[in-house]
């Protein structure tokens, strides 16, 4: 089953810059009364559109929502999840994503600005034998098409702290980045939602295709 479906990542991934597929990713729904939904209405399709123009990708233009334990969720090669507050994974919840990363899935974890406390003690389930690292600015997910030589862009102030990167590492291969301190998500919201600079949406939605490239080409790596 974890060949088949490292496979099925691998030649979706050829089949991804042929503009001859079609395929989505989707935002994650989760329990426990945080908002999973804070940036639903324009994050992630305006992150879509600027890949499909800069990238060359073909990803279909509508997001779509899956829930943390639904089999639905082995149909997108990228899942992205945010919020601000509390989050909980059941054992069959944290056992599904366990299964759909270590088979070549990948998650991107946005701090909307509450989320981290949460979201490290759920993930402690899914990997309780690892634990997040930070990313050094010379890891090949800073160095897509484009170069972010000092690592995260600096989208929205929290707690006057530097923007981090953070990652989980299976078995060598990246399952989940994790933007903390930066909040992408935010950026790559319609400019009527937070009022961004243009320069910070830019960066926002660059940083953002560098993530969906390095994923992609990083799928069915191991």
């Amino acid at each position: 089953m974890k060949k088949l479906f490292a496979l099925y990542f691998f030649f979706s991934v050829q089949i991804i810059f042929s503009q001859s597929y079609s395929y989505q990713i989707a935002l994650l729904k989760y329990n426990g009364g945080g908002d999973w939904y804070a940036n639903l209405e324009t994050s992630l399709p305006n992150l879509i559109k600027f890949c499909n123009e800069n990238l060359k990708t073909n990803i279909n233009p509508e997001q779509a929502i899956v829930e943390v334990g639904s089999n639905e969720l082995f149909n997108y090669p990228l899942v992205h999840i945010t919020g601000h507050g509390n989050i909980i994974f059941s054992d069959a919840e944290a056992q599904n994503l366990r299964k759909y990363l270590t088979g070549g899935g990948f998650l991107e974890i946005s701090d909307n600005y509450g989320l981290d406390k949460f979201i490290r003690l759920q993930m402690k389930k899914v990997f309780p034998e690892l634990d997040f690292v930070e990313l050094p600015f010379d890891y090949p997910i800073y160095h897509q098409k484009y170069n972010f030589d000092k690592g995260l862009p600096k989208i929205h102030e929290h707690d006057n702290k530097s923007p981090q990167g953070f990652g989980i590492i299976y078995k060598g291969r990246l399952v989940c980045f994790y933007d903390y301190e930066c909040d992408l998500g935010d950026g790559w919201e319609s400019y009527e939602v937070h009022k961004d600079s243009e320069d910070a949406h830019e960066k926002a939605l660059k940083m953002g295709a560098n993530i969906l490239s390095y994923a992609f080409l990083n799928a069915a790596y191991k």
